[in-house]
Formats: structure tokens, C-alpha cells, sequence
């Protein structure tokens, strides 16, 4: 294609940046206009979503940064704001050396404050007598002796306790430390404009919460739904000579790129009703034009293996279509936050659907399905080469045979430590198989839905259906009878029924697992 694209904005967190440099931007500002008038607000997403962009953006907005704006919707809001700018105070708490432990992070930040001071030409009076805490207070009353009430935006507000997650000691130890600093905002709160808070967690005993009383938690209201991600209608609007050009390298038709890229990278929802496509992956695909998990590969929280290790880990599919109270997310004790909870706030876990006091949580799309799989793979169960076994089982199915997908699935038990067997049961096999067809990347459905009842494992391929029925035996005397359990079911509940007439052969099996020994056989 001749048309010259506009830069993608990869890994650009500036907005000053971004705009300078004539990158392209999805205008976000009309519900930046809407947020301000909210006076103290806290916003959770997973990373890489677009929270510090958003923070950035704000900062030009209220220091009247009129230029940057122009053909924005918030090009007139922002050159009023121009005639009386804003003192504003940005701090990312990613930046603390949280990992040397509560003093190492105090000294971080307070360098960091220091520094801030400095440009803006602030007297630091307290220098390090309070540390952290006392360079906070100093550049607050600095800049509002300076300029009038101050627009605070803190980013990644939990980051120091995330660091810590898998050692409750020390992340109460932080957690207080933090509490301390935050409580800072409550008290100077006739000094400050606007304050903005983001992360990807929320708890009670950081203070945040618990001080700042006049907090609004936007995360999961819908009138804010879309303030960071892509709708669809963003996606197509403004990436439209983007998609046409991935469209043509790849030689599909803009509609069939279209169905593939929602299918692999849209189905956030935070507040029950808007459905989202994750930035970061979507600017990477449109770049390299390969469908891949940018988002996973960007950098895996190792909090969140942290602490499903620590609170008693499930395997995958316990987390699809699951029900929960409708304020599940709600801010919690670290302690007590059960593992959906941060699954859903790290962007593992999406809304499925909402009713008015219960919500159905899974997995957004098959980005997110593939890498909590390579997740588990790599980090619960540890499984070798676990990408070539499930290529190789892959093929193994499309051909029919189920002998030798089976044998490839029981060298990968084999390989799986004795002491990750603790809770056996149906469920753990089949989402083993499940994880490795999709930790190579190969779409597999589990419990897919008839009007009869739900399969336990179906792969879909052009020319070939692969229905398999999942049983654990506890014994050897079992498996003849869940054999002939396995059959009927197959056949009473109709699991194949919905591709008669497709023209594709059906292939359908029962795996009966001895627990025992921990090998699969083939019942077909």
C-alpha cells in the first residue's frame, strides 16, 4: 500500500512524546474531561494497558499544555486551563528499589522527590529527617505555596507490595510503610486539586482506602469502561490504514483479519458491559503483522505465581465461566484476596457476563488462554519442551490418531514432578491435556456445551472433529466400567452431533486415566 502510516506509539508512556513526535494516539481526552471532575480517583488495570499513557496525559492537560491537544476533543478545555495552569506532582512507584526491602525503597523515592524539588525550585526544608515521608510534605506545600492546589498522580501505587507478595512479612512491612505515605494525601488534603491513583491491585491497609475516604474507585464503572484499551470502534477508525496493510502482507481480507484479531487479542471487560482490546498487543501485531502473545512475552507478573502458589493454586479451568459476588474485586487484605480476585485485576481473568449481584468470569481471549497455560506449563508443573509435545499432539489428532496423541501425553505426566499430583482428580487431567495443545498455541475448547450436556475436550481442525471423554480410575478394575461410561455418554449426549453434516470426520475417544501409576489409556 502507497498510504503513508501513521507511527505506531510502541512502548511510548509520554503524551508530550507522543504528540511531539506525531505519533498516532486514540483520543481518550473526552473521558479524561469527564474524570476530572471526580476530585480523588483510583483506577485498577492489568499492566501494559495504558495507565501511565493516561497519567501523562492528565499531567499536560492540567499544566495547560494547549498545544499538544489540538484536534483533540479536549483542545478547548485544556487552552482554558492554559490562562491558570496547574502545579501537578507525578510519581511512579515502579521506580523505588522496592526489592532492597522498606529502606532501600525509602531512599529511592525520597532521591526521587529531591529531585523533583529541585526542578521546580522548591526550598526541601526537612531533607532526610522523615525521609521519603518528609520530601512528600515538602514539594506538596512547595508547589502549592507556588502555584495553588496540586494535581497529585501516583502510577503503580502497589508495586512495592506486588514485589513482595510471595513473603507476606515483608509485604506487611511495606505495606506500612506505604500506608504512612499515602495517608499523607488525607492530610494535606485542602493543598491538593486532583489526585489520581493507578495499579493493578487493590487493598485496605495501604491507606488508600481507608484514609482517603473521599476516594472514587473507577475501575469497574462502566461510565469509565473504556477510558484506557481499545473498543472495537477505536480498532477499526483508527487503525483502519494499519489493518489494511496487515490485511494485505498477510493476504486475507480485512474482515477475516478482523474476526482472527478478536478472537486473539479483544474481550477485556472490567465493568460488565464494554469489551476491550489490549493495547500493547495490538499496536505489536499491527507492527510484526504475526499473531502472537505479545502481552504474556512483554514480561509475566511473577506475583501472580507468587501467590496461587501460596493460596492454593488451581489448575485453569476452575477459572472458566466462574461465578463470583458481583464486589469480589472489591479492596481486600492481601491475606484474604482469593486467587480469581487477582487474576482478574492482573487481566487473566474478564467479565463474562454481569447480573445484578453475581458476576461469570473466564479467560478474555486466546492470547490470554495460551499464555496462562505456558504459565502453569513452565512454572506449576514444570513440564520439558511442553511447545514441541503440544505441536506434536496436535498433529497426532488432526490425523485421528488418538494412540499416539495419548502416548505424547503421557510422556508429559511422566515428566511432571510426584508432589504436583496432590490433588488428583478428573478435572487436573483434562487440563493438562487442554494447557499443552494450547501452550503451543493450538485452539482447544474444554466442557464445551450441548443441549445435552458438555464435553470434556474437543479440537477442531478443517477436515477433522476430535471428541474426547476424560475418566479417572482409581484402580485397573475401573477402567473397563468408566470405559463403557465413556462411550455412552459420548454417544447419549450427543457430543458430536453438532458437526454432522459438516463433511468432517468425527473422531471421538474415552481417555481413562489410572491415577496410580498416573498413565493415560486409550477407550475408544
Amino acid at each position: 500500500m502507497s498510504e503513508k502510516l501513521q507511527t505506531l506509539p510502541i512502548g511510548i508512556q509520554s503524551f508530550e512524546m507522543l504528540r511531539k513526535r506525531g505519533h498516532l494516539y486514540v483520543d481518550k481526552t473526552a473521558r479524561l474531561m469527564e474524570l476530572v471532575s471526580s476530585d480523588r480517583c483510583f483506577l485498577s488495570r492489568p499492566r501494559r494497558f495504558g495507565k501511565s499513557l493516561t497519567l501523562s496525559t492528565l499531567d499536560a492537560m492540567f499544566q495547560g499544555k494547549a498545544e499538544l491537544f489540538k484536534g483533540l476533543a479536549a483542545e478547548a478545555w485544556v487552552a482554558e486551563q492554559a490562562r491558570h495552569p496547574c502545579p501537578v506532582l507525578c510519581l511512579s512507584m515502579a521506580r523505588g528499589r522496592s526489592m532492597e526491602g522498606v529502606r532501600g525503597f525509602d531512599i529511592s523515592l525520597y532521591n526521587d522527590l529531591m529531585v523533583l524539588g529541585r526542578k521546580q525550585g522548591l526550598p526541601m526544608l526537612r531533607k532526610d529527617t522523615e525521609g521519603a515521608l518528609g520530601a512528600f510534605k515538602d514539594v506538596l506545600e512547595g508547589l502549592y505555596d507556588q502555584g495553588g492546589p496540586v494535581v497529585v498522580l501516583i502510577d503503580e501505587y502497589d508495586k512495592p507490595i506486588l514485589d513482595k507478595i510471595g513473603d507476606l512479612e515483608a509485604a506487611e512491612a511495606m505495606r506500612e510503610a506505604l500506608r504512612s505515605f499515602y495517608t499523607v494525601l488525607k492530610d494535606y488534603d485542602s493543598h491538593l486539586r486532583f489526585v489520581m491513583l493507578t495499579g493493578i491491585s487493590k487493598f485496605t491497609k495501604t491507606g488508600v482506602f481507608s484514609a482517603m475516604n473521599n476516594l472514587r474507585d473507577i475501575s469497574m464503572v462502566e461510565e469509565f469502561g473504556d477510558i484506557v484499551g481499545y473498543t472495537q470502534e477505536e480498532l477499526e477508525a483508527d487503525f483502519a490504514g494499519w489493518i489494511g496493510a496487515a490485511a494485505e502482507k498477510m493476504n486475507v481480507t480485512r474482515e477475516a483479519l478482523l474476526k482472527r484479531m478478536k478472537d486473539y487479542y479483544d474481550g477485556f471487560c472490567f465493568d460488565g458491559v464494554t469489551r476491550l482490546y489490549n493495547p500493547f498487543s495490538i499496536l505489536n501485531f499491527l507492527a510484526d503483522r504475526k499473531f502472537k502473545n505479545y502481552w504474556y512475552h512483554s514480561g509475566s507478573p511473577t506475583f501472580i505465581l507468587s501467590y496461587l502458589r501460596s493460596h492454593g493454586i488451581d489448575d485453569p479451568e476452575v477459572y472458566r465461566h466462574k461465578s463470583v459476588p458481583a464486589d469480589f474485586a472489591d479492596s481486600q487484605e492481601i491475606e484474604r484476596a482469593k486467587p480469581e480476585s487477582f487474576l482478574f485485576q492482573s487481566g487473566y481473568l474478564t467479565i463474562e457476563s454481569a447480573e445484578e449481584q453475581e458476576l461469570t468470569l473466564d479467560y478474555p481471549n486466546r492470547e490470554v488462554l495460551d499464555s496462562i497455560s505456558r504459565l502453569y506449563l513452565d512454572n506449576v508443573y514444570r513440564v520439558e519442551g511442553f511447545t514441541a509435545l503440544g505441536s506434536n499432539l496436535w498433529r497426532a489428532l488432526g490425523d485421528g490418531d488418538i494412540d499416539g496423541a495419548v502416548k505424547l501425553y503421557n510422556t508429559a505426566l511422566a515428566g511432571i514432578p510426584y508432589q504436583d499430583f496432590t490433588r488428583q482428580n478428573e478435572s487436573l487431567y483434562r487440563s493438562l491435556f487442554l494447557m499443552l495443545l494450547r501452550g503451543a498455541g493450538v485452539t482447544a475448547q474444554g466442557e464445551v456445551p450441548t443441549n445435552r450436556g458438555r464435553s470434556d475436550v474437543l479440537v477442531l481442525f478443517p477436515s477433522r472433529v476430535v471428541v474426547l471423554e476424560f475418566k479417572l480410575a482409581q484402580g485397573a478394575g475401573e477402567v473397563a466400567r468408566l470405559r463403557d461410561e465413556g462411550r455412552k455418554q459420548i454417544e447419549e449426549k450427543g457430543y458430536a452431533k453438532p458437526y454432522d453434516g459438516e463433511g468432517r470426520a468425527v473422531t471421538s475417544a474415552v481417555v481413562v486415566i489410572e491415577a496410580k501409576k498416573r498413565t493415560a489409556l486409550v477407550c475408544s
